[in-house]
């Protein structure tokens, strides 16, 4: 039963995620006001929840007696390519992660999100996420691949 809702819940985070990337980075191309600027952090807050349990449940299988075991997952080269893009979309995600939390610093001690949501660095911050969005599904195609028996 362990295997089957770590798998859920592996499933439910991704789609929690996808859909939390794409509605933070269309919120950020709004113009700035507290409404966007919620949404915004709503998003990405939901976004950093869904990773942090995309990321957990995901080393539990890989790592535990739950699935097939890292030697399986080692071995295949789409599992690699997932991994991959994993490591691009968390690499991707830093400076936004810093330059989000700084706003909503700057926010929460009064600032106005009319001047502290810098609507260049919010556009380049959606298109990020976007670009996220993009990877989140390659890497459910990996999986459904790798799921169905493939290997490159």
């Amino acid at each position: 039963m362990l295997e089957v809702t770590l798998a859920a819940l592996h499933l439910i985070a991704l789609g929690l995620g996808l859909g939390a990337v794409i509605q933070r980075g269309t919120a950020l191309r709004d113009i700035p006001d507290v409404l966007s600027a919620r949404r915004v952090f709503r998003a990405d807050t939901l976004w950093g929840i869904a990773a942090l349990l995309w990321i957990i449940t995901g080393v539990m299988r890989y790592t535990g007696t739950f699935e097939k075991g890292s030697a399986y997952y080692n071995g295949d080269s789409i599992f690699q390519a997932k991994m991959v893009l994993l490591l691009v979309i968390v690499v991707l995600e830093l400076w936004p992660m810093a330059k989000l939390m700084r706003w909503r610093k700057e926010i929460r001690r009064g600032g106005s999100p009319a001047v502290v949501l810098v609507p260049g660095t919010a556009r380049i911050i959606a298109t990020i996420s976007h670009v996220q969005a993009l990877l989140v599904i390659l890497m459910v195609i990996a999986a459904t691949a790798l799921a169905r028996g493939y290997s490159l």
